[in-house]
């Protein structure tokens, strides 16, 4: 049976995330959230896509924060495993700039989503990032 880290570690795990989500959710600091890794990399499963490397999770992070300057993640759930924290939460924002091939549309979305932060020790190594593709887009392409 996997066995959870021990508290210091899973307390300094928790450090990391709340840096990470701030940064990248509250303050919209690329940088700052680049630099709570120790490997820089994203894998989103719903667009195919993987940024592996300082330099593309930061092309990475700026596409989403111009496309959508007022993005979000709001934490519901959070779960400790032997190599990862999983955290469940809904995830936001107004579509102002090109996304995904899309133009703007000024629409809000809000997607329920899973976080899978993978880690080394104490150290992120990468962020896995679950939503279902077809309730944003709906939302944010949806005409009134």
């Amino acid at each position: 049976m996997p066995k959870l880290p021990d508290e210091a570690v899973q307390a300094q795990r928790n450090l990391v995330i709340q840096a990470h989500l701030e940064a990248e959710c509250i303050t919209h600091d690329v940088d700052a959230t680049v630099a709570t890794f120790r490997h820089a990399r994203y894998e989103i499963p719903a667009l195919g896509t993987t940024a592996d490397g300082p330099a593309a999770v930061h092309d990475l992070l700026t596409a989403v924060l111009d496309a959508f300057p007022d993005f979000y993640i709001r934490p519901v759930s959070y779960y400790d495993s032997e190599t990862a924290v999983i955290v469940e939460a809904v995830l936001g924002g107004t579509q102002t700039g090109p996304w995904a091939a899309f133009p703007p549309s000024g629409k809000r979305m809000e997607v329920q989503s899973v976080f899978i932060f993978e880690f080394e020790g104490a150290q992120l190594v990468c962020e896995k990032i679950f939503f279902d593709y077809a309730t944003l887009l709906r939302q944010i392409r949806t005409t009134n």
